[in-house]
């Protein structure tokens, strides 16, 4: 085992190859820490590796194999002597109606949205536990908490996994926690070999075509820029008090607004009859 330089943190980031994923270890490596950078493809690391040969190790992972997920972790520490900070950042576009959507595809959504982490973090806690810190980050989407026709899946597993982060917030008071939800980005989410579609049907036309068609077409002209996004998440991140939900992008904080708009209204509403429900005394 080797032990970094006490200076130095130790980042485990899954799907480090592209997108969020790899700007976050460009800025993470810049600034001199350690990354061990996990993905499917890992030469798609060979210039982050060349460029940093004594910070960067490239890590084969594919997340939804979770006994491969939990080894790992433990490899890492093993390595290090610590894991200071758990990334989960893999993840794919998915569209379809839930009629549309196949039991498979919806179960390989959860797998690499929500049970690969899980067992990311699950297996990174008693590390953090012991260290008596740690940080997981947890790549969501402003799909876990605002819902557009088509990406039903693609939002229930981000749901999921927001509920998930929320009450380790609470259980696990020596690690820091952080929700990241951004809106649209210049990443290759919408790119042909990263974006998935169910096979459409006709019935669906009017409310999951329009999505089905930004998806195969919106590449590229994306608001965001990934590189910022990485810097706001480390400013976060540094900060006095930081958030447990980080949202980026203006779209994704005008959606989330209205969605939360949207709720106090209705519960407003519907609040006196909602009450009316108590026995009787």
């Amino acid at each position: 085992m080797t032990t970094p330089a006490t200076d130095r943190r130790v980042w485990l980031i899954t799907g480090a190859t592209s997108g969020f994923g790899r700007s976050l270890a460009e800025e993470i490596l810049r600034q001199g820490d350690i990354v061990v950078g996990a993905g499917r493809t890992t030469s798609r690391l060979d210039d982050l590796k060349d460029a940093y040969p004594d910070q960067l190790i490239p890590v084969a992972l594919d997340v939804t194999d979770t006994a491969r997920d939990a080894a790992v972790v433990d490899e890492t520490v093993e390595r290090h002597g610590r894991l200071d900070v758990l990334v989960n950042g893999a993840g794919r576009t998915q569209v379809g109606a839930l009629e549309e959507t196949t039991e498979a595809e919806m179960r390989y959504l959860f797998d690499l949205h929500y049970f690969g982490p899980a067992a990311l973090t699950k297996a990174a806690l008693p590390h953090m536990r012991r260290q008596g810190s740690g940080w997981v980050v947890q790549f969501s989407s402003v799909g876990g908490q605002f819902t557009a026709p088509g990406f039903g899946a693609y939002c229930a597993t981000k749901f999921a996994l927001e509920g998930l982060t929320q009450t380790l917030s609470e259980e696990v008071p020596q690690v820091r926690f952080l929700i990241v939800e951004p809106g649209a980005f210049r990443t290759g989410l919408f790119g042909k070999d990263a974006a998935y579609l169910s096979s459409p049907l006709p019935e669906y036309a009017e409310t999951v075509g329009p999505t089905r068609a930004y998806v195969q077409t919106g590449g590229g002209s994306q608001p965001g820029n990934p590189v910022k996004a990485a810097r706001a998440i480390l400013t976060a991140m540094s900060s006095a008090k930081p958030p447990l939900r980080l949202v980026l992008g203006g779209d994704a904080i005008d959606r989330i607004r209205q969605r939360l708009g949207h709720l106090q209204d209705e519960l407003a509403e519907w609040e006196e009859l909602g009450r009316d429900t108590a026995l009787d005394e």
